[in-house]
């Protein structure tokens, strides 16, 4: 055989191989997706889930039905991710922040996020104020800071628990400016609302969306938000950057995750298509009634920021020498 014949054999040979896989790809979906939303029912995970699917169904041409896997910090949800098979039929709308926590204060994790999963698309971030009670002698952060800072313990933090995001949003602020405060761990915001709006504890550092009415009402009030922009949801009120402390940022975080392996062309697709849910403007306009903000946007900038994510996290938790409850 001359060299010429064998390299059109090759040629032929390589292309068949390859046929099986393309057709593959480009027949994707042909059946039912599943999105794993690892919290209940009800909350911002599962209200995102579901209206990115509704929109997302009929792009894909494939019903998405919204799996509730709840529990342990969102990490059984991740974990039946991690399980499943990488072919594009099971999805997870989650969050890098969540799952950057999760390593130190859950024992024997199944999964890892670098490694497991693979960030496709950013819906979008939910906004975070600094929110203090209305008799505090505060005007600005500045003057919370310095207030902190002048009586070290004596104002107190609350949160919605020992070691999550609202937790880590103070000790990040206590290690960029010292101001130290004591820390007030609840069950929930819905448990701390009524003591910050009547002053039994002075601070948190929480999701906006559960205290708008009372903002509107002047029970409490926001000092400034945590996100590199000024919210559409409180545009008067200074990011964190302009309030004087500029690299704190903050925001909880929808992200669009399938397996790690699944196929560039899979993740090429869910990302444009998804891109197209969450540049609607009705699906815009819905996300802005819960205090989120949508991202949208190629996958390259996704998956630059997780591994920022998951330092930042770190760091906050390491430094503060925070260990499991």
């Amino acid at each position: 055989m001359s060299s010429l014949s064998r390299r059109r054999l090759l040629a032929t040979t390589a292309l068949a191989l390859a046929a099986p896989a393309v057709a593959r790809a480009q027949a994707w979906p042909t059946k039912q997706i599943r999105m794993i939303a690892p919290y209940p029912p009800g909350g911002g995970v599962d209200t995102v889930s579901r209206a990115f699917s509704e929109k997302m169904s009929p792009k894909l041409g494939q019903t998405i039905v919204v799996d509730n896997q709840p529990g342990a910090g969102a990490t059984i949800g991740a974990a039946a991710l991690q399980r499943s098979p990488a072919d594009g039929y099971t999805l997870m709308v989650g969050s890098m922040v969540d799952y950057s926590i999760a390593p130190y204060f859950h024992q024997n994790l199944s999964f890892d996020m670098a490694k497991d999963f693979v960030p496709i698309l950013e819906i979008g971030n939910g906004t975070i104020g600094v929110l203090v009670t209305p008799s505090l002698p505060v005007k600005n952060v500045q003057e919370l800071i310095a207030l902190a800072k002048s009586k070290p313990g004596q104002l107190s933090y609350a949160s919605s628990g020992y070691g999550g995001l609202i937790h880590l949003n103070y000790e990040m602020l206590k290690q960029m400016t010292g101001a130290e405060m004591t820390h007030v761990p609840y069950k929930g915001t819905s448990f701390f609302q009524a003591d910050l709006y009547e002053g039994r504890v002075q601070v948190s550092i929480d999701n906006v969306l559960a205290h708008l009415p009372h903002l509107a009402a002047g029970k409490v009030r926001c000092l400034a938000v945590t996100s590199k922009t000024r919210s559409p949801l409180l545009p008067d009120v200074p990011t964190m950057a302009e309030a004087g402390v500029p690299g704190f940022e903050s925001a909880t975080n929808y992200t669009l995750f399938a397996p790690k392996a699944v196929s560039a062309d899979i993740q090429k697709k869910l990302n444009v298509l998804g891109s197209e849910v969450v540049g609607d403007a009705d699906f815009r306009e819905r996300m802005l009634k819960l205090g989120i903000v949508t991202v949208g946007g190629p996958q390259e900038e996704v998956q630059a920021k997780m591994p920022t994510e998951m330092k930042r996290w770190a760091d906050v938790i390491q430094k503060g020498n925070i260990k499991p409850s």
